[in-house]
């Protein structure tokens, strides 16, 4: 067996344009958005900081102020470690089917229908895998593009 066969997940380096089927065009393609990855990573600082001093002044520390120093550092520290590939990897919508990041594909009959969540579209699939296009400037506009295509 060869080493892609036990990839589990993608790799930012391994990925290429999609290879297109005579008759099939590209119509779009989503990748992630830097100034909304910080604005989330802003945000799960925020709530993390609320969080972990909350539960160490409930603990009776007289230092909550470190909960603020933690939470902050871990999220910069995770923010900036994985920014690259977040927002590398990038998804392909023709006018057959969406494909993803390691070649996921998924054929646009097979979508049973696209959710928002935050700043990702959810693409559920009609037995009920679940992709996520993370990070997208506008997530309703990625939903709407996919519904379109679906719809064509």
């Amino acid at each position: 067996m060869s080493d892609q066969e036990f990839e589990l997940e993608p790799r930012l380096e391994n990925q290429s344009g999609p290879d297109l089927a005579p008759g099939e065009r590209l119509v779009e393609s989503f990748s992630g958005n830097m100034t909304t990855y910080v604005k989330e990573h802003v945000l799960l600082a925020a709530l993390g900081s609320v969080l972990m001093s909350g539960i160490l002044i409930y603990m009776g520390n007289p230092h909550a102020w470190t909960g603020i120093v933690g939470a902050v550092a871990a999220i910069a520290v995770r923010g900036v470690y994985v920014a690259r590939e977040q927002l590398g990897f990038t998804w392909y919508l023709t006018n057959r089917r969406l494909i993803g990041p390691g070649n996921r594909t998924i054929l646009l009959d097979n979508i049973d229908k696209v959710n928002v969540i935050f700043t990702a579209a959810q693409v559920v699939t009609i037995a009920g895998d679940k992709y996520m296009l993370k990070y997208q400037a506008d997530a309703k506009a990625t939903q709407a593009a996919i519904d379109r295509a679906r719809r064509a």
